[in-house]
């Protein structure tokens, strides 16, 4: 049976209907699978890799090619969840020519069913051109990752009268200029709050409180994977990190220990043939003092 994927008209759909709706990141096969199993209908294939895959301290050092192999290998594991790829710092910056280029590659090679791109009104033109070429856009304000050293790092956006209504009338750009979807990064709840009534595509949160129509979440922050920090705006579900340290100690100790492997993961030849083999490596007389 034909599993029906996700579209961004879907998550359309679902505001209209009041549905709100869970989104994740995933940079891998395996992990994407596991998402798409737990019927996650978003799937973001963020540039957030540099920092949780890569070890780098922010997503600025990730390239259009990381992004493409990533994304190719979660597309591979989901058959349900959107699956909408990161456009990478300076990929769609220079030129609307420059974006188009790009973001084409990300739907030729990688398989995305779209691409999320950062920035507000300054962004439209560039937003309204990849629509018209039938690439789904994602927009993404308030932090912005990709702006870090322009905003001093992770703060909360949008808290002056005059930052919070730039910030709406950023996402009515946005809507206007075809994004089908806006997430929402570290915004007061209030903010989150108004964009969220104003517009008729969905917001999607993270650090921007409970009445975004949607909540994004990074895979490793959410499970405890990551463990150089713990964001406010994340809730542990399982401490992953710590149950893997603990039995990758037990893994090292019984291998020191000789416990490990035993009989129950071990195969060997016939007893017959083993012994056929050590005499014709051997001879008879070894083997024989060798029991």
């Amino acid at each position: 049976m034909k599993t029906t994927r996700v579209t961004p008209d879907s998550l359309q759909a679902m505001k209209r209907e009041g549905q709100r709706f869970a989104a994740l990141t995933a940079y891998d096969y395996t992990s994407a699978q596991m998402v798409d199993a737990a019927g996650v209908p978003f799937i973001l294939v963020g540039d957030t890799l540099g920092m949780v895959v890569q070890g780098e301290s922010s997503t600025l050092p990730v390239t259009l090619d990381h992004v493409i192999y990533h994304a190719r290998a979660v597309n591979r594991g989901t058959t349900q969840s959107l699956v909408i790829a990161d456009m990478p710092f300076m990929t769609y910056h220079v030129s609307v020519e420059d974006a188009m280029r790009n973001a084409g590659r990300l739907m030729q090679e990688a398989g995305v069913g779209g691409v999320k791109i950062e920035g507000g009104a300054e962004i439209a033109p560039t937003v309204e051109r990849l629509v018209q070429a039938g690439i789904p856009v994602c927009g993404h304000l308030g932090y912005t990752p990709q702006s870090t050293h322009t905003l001093g790092g992770p703060r909360v956006q949008g808290r002056s009268i005059e930052a919070a209504t730039k910030l709406i009338a950023d996402a009515e750009a946005l809507e206007a200029a075809g994004a089908f979807a806006v997430v929402l990064e570290l915004v007061p709840a209030s903010v989150a709050e108004e964009v969220t009534r104003r517009l008729t595509i969905p917001t999607i949160g993270i650090g921007a409180g409970p009445a975004c129509d949607g909540e994004i979440q990074v895979f490793h922050d959410l499970f405890g994977f990551y463990t150089d920090f713990k964001p406010r705006h994340t809730k542990r579900y399982l401490n992953v990190a710590e149950q893997i340290a603990a039995a990758a100690s037990r893994y090292r100790q019984d291998v020191a220990q000789r416990a490990f492997p035993g009989p129950e993961q071990t195969s060997d030849l016939k007893p017959e043939v083993r012994d056929e083999l050590f005499e014709y490596l051997h001879g008879p007389s070894r083997r024989t003092a060798h029991g």
